[in-house]
């Protein structure tokens, strides 16, 4: 999506936050957020993520810097007049309240007229599959069900904006998979700007846009979800997304955009310099699980075959991880499809594998 010209729906200019004015929680965060998008932001505990959601909602404020909502400065208005929604973990929902209360609730703060109420509750419940729960109190609901009514209660007074801190946290895998489609489908039929958090990474990755990766207070990176998971920009996004083998190396030599790395004596790989790191340097090379392949032979590929032992595998329904060890190095994982399962079996009883993975899938960064 090219958003050249378009003012973006919302602005974080420089915004810092500090509780205890010496750590800075959020530094420095400058972030664009666009109209109709899908923006996960995806980051360890204490990362900075649900803070910068909880300034953007107004329950908090920034220490220093701006926050702006469709060009206007939000810094000192109050949660219920930012025209934002909000769907926490905990659904939030009253418990004295039927969903039709709980729905209606949002309507009366912002003073929208008795006449539009109703019909603004009926749809929230259709675009939520609820409808037939209106007369029900949120303790007759399973946590699906609240979470659907708490989403409901988000989208029913036509916010410009709606953020959701983990909401899919306390459902089991199962239905949590099913809620990230439903999510994701609405937000289609929408086209409403929804700003997410959570510490899950594949739920960002088949719910986003676009993801911004946290840590320690910094926007690590901000992509597209599959820029993202091939073209990580240092060594942090990359072992947070996704399975990733990650190996001490030293950079052997470098020529344009590739480098070799020595990882033992006798390996050496092909990969992409990704942080310009200098010949003779230490640096950390990476590998996914499933870019690696076992070939039968070194002359099978002109480079970046290597020999590894290979320990045991486990079966995972549709692939199987063969577990591997090289010199020196932590245990690694090759990621195959289930068609090489046959071969598999005479690799796993203790034998040497020869693995063979392209040097655009090598990625070699600052340590």
């Amino acid at each position: 999506m090219a958003h050249a010209h378009v003012e973006p729906l919302v602005s974080f200019k420089g915004v810092q936050k500090s509780y205890d004015g010496a750590n800075l929680v959020v530094k420095n965060l400058d972030l664009d957020i666009h109209q109709g998008e899908f923006l996960s932001l995806l980051g360890p505990s204490g990362s900075g993520k649900t803070t910068c959601l909880m300034m953007l909602a107004g329950f908090e404020f920034p220490t220093s810097g701006d926050i702006f909502l469709d060009q206007q400065r939000l810094n000192n208005v109050p949660p219920h007049k930012r025209n934002i929604g909000m769907v926490f973990q905990n659904y939030a929902l009253f418990p004295h309240m039927t969903v039709e209360k709980n729905l209606e609730y949002p309507l009366r703060v912002r003073k929208i007229a008795p006449a539009q109420r109703a019909q603004r509750i009926a749809d929230a419940l259709a675009m939520v599959q609820m409808s037939a729960f209106s007369k029900r109190y949120p303790a007759q609901l399973s946590g699906g069900q609240q979470q659907r009514i708490a989403l409901a209660r988000a989208l029913v007074f036509d916010p410009k904006l709606v953020l959701m801190d983990e909401p899919l946290g306390a459902l089991d895998k199962q239905l949590r998979e099913h809620m990230q489609l439903e999510l994701k489908a609405l937000h289609k039929k929408l086209g409403i700007t929804f700003v997410y958090v959570t510490h899950d990474q594949s739920e960002a990755l088949t719910m986003s846009d676009r993801v911004a990766v946290f840590d320690q207070g910094i926007i690590q990176q901000i992509s597209s979800v599959n820029t993202l998971y091939e073209s990580p920009c240092n060594r942090f996004v990359a072992g947070f997304v996704g399975d990733c083998n990650q190996y001490q190396g030293v950079v052997q030599s470098n020529g344009g955009e590739n480098c070799v790395v020595r990882l033992t004596p006798d390996i050496a790989l092909t990969g992409i310099n990704v942080n310009h790191v200098q010949a003779g340097a230490p640096c950390v090379l990476t590998m996914r699980p499933e870019r690696l392949r076992v070939v039968d032979s070194l002359t099978a590929h002109d480079s970046n075959v290597f020999k590894a032992h290979a320990l045991d595998s486990v079966y995972f329904g549709d692939h199987v991880r063969l577990r591997c060890s090289i010199p020196e190095a932590p245990t690694f994982f090759v990621k195959l499809p289930l068609g090489d399962s046959s071969s598999i079996q005479s690799l796993t009883h203790g034998g040497d594998v020869l693995l063979h993975v392209p040097p655009e899938y090598v990625r070699v960064f600052s340590p």
